[in-house]
């Protein structure tokens, strides 16, 4: 059984389908890369996971259980697995690092403090960020906040992250640094990682499955090389413009 299935999901905005019929499936322990082109249901996706939003038709499973349907105690222990990464990063400007990472731990749980440090250095050392504890968001670079922002969703020991666009606006030696943490957190703490990106390269470097999401629907899911030799037009004018990207 996959960990995260998404079955025939379909999400309207006033009328208008961003998802269309969305079906798809993630093993445990994967990173799966979605990619596509702007403004075609790649964050919706992630959203649905968490259940930031809700499908107005359809199921998003997480390991058998129906999200969508879930609520109180049951929805609380499906978000206790899950680190989401925004695209920004989302810290609290006037909360240290130290209190970002520790904010969902004090928020949802009844760890000491004692407990709660610990946990928290613990992130940060995984991020490389054990020497800005005591900095403010402002103070980090745009790479260090995306790192403060990982220790923070994976300080509750998650085994599911999401990342939203963890590279956007990063020079290409800072988002290297951001891929290769993602690598070495999937690897080292068996998380399974749901990563959207406009970074095919490195998608096509580390993914386990890659999947093109275009108008709402899964176009092609496959691994690296298949999705590199796919014939399937989409894939290749997609394949195409990101190689223009790279050159």
């Amino acid at each position: 059984m996959p960990l995260v299935a998404f079955e025939n999901v379909v999400k309207k905005f006033n009328g208008t389908a961003v998802l269309d019929g969305l079906s798809f499936s993630v093993s445990a322990g994967e990173i799966f890369c979605i990619v596509g082109p702007s403004g075609t249901g790649k964050s919706v996706t992630l959203k649905h996971i968490v259940r930031l939003l809700t499908p107005t038709s359809g199921r998003i499973l997480l390991d058998g259980v129906d999200v969508a349907a879930s609520s109180g105690a049951e929805l609380m222990r499906i978000r206790g697995r899950i680190g989401y990464l925004f695209q920004s990063g989302a810290l609290l400007a006037w909360m240290t690092v130290q209190d970002n990472v520790a904010l969902p731990l004090r928020e949802t749980t009844h760890l000491s403090e004692e407990e709660i440090s610990r946990r928290t250095q613990e992130a940060l050392a995984a991020v490389g960020l054990s020497d800005a504890a005591a900095k403010y968001p402002s103070e980090l670079s745009g790479g260090m906040q995306k790192r403060a922002g990982l220790a923070r969703a994976i300080v509750r020991k998650a085994d599911i992250v999401l990342y939203d666009e963890p590279t956007s606006g990063l020079d290409p030696v800072t988002a290297a640094t951001i891929n290769e943490l993602i690598v070495k957190l999937n690897k080292a703490r068996s998380i399974t990682s749901i990563v959207v990106t406009h970074d095919l390269g490195a998608a096509l470097a580390f993914a386990d499955h890659i999947m093109l999401l275009d108008k709402g629907r899964a176009v092609v899911c496959a691994k690296p090389d298949g999705f590199a030799r796919s014939t399937v037009p989409e894939v290749r004018a997609f394949l195409a413009a990101a190689k223009g990207e790279w050159s």
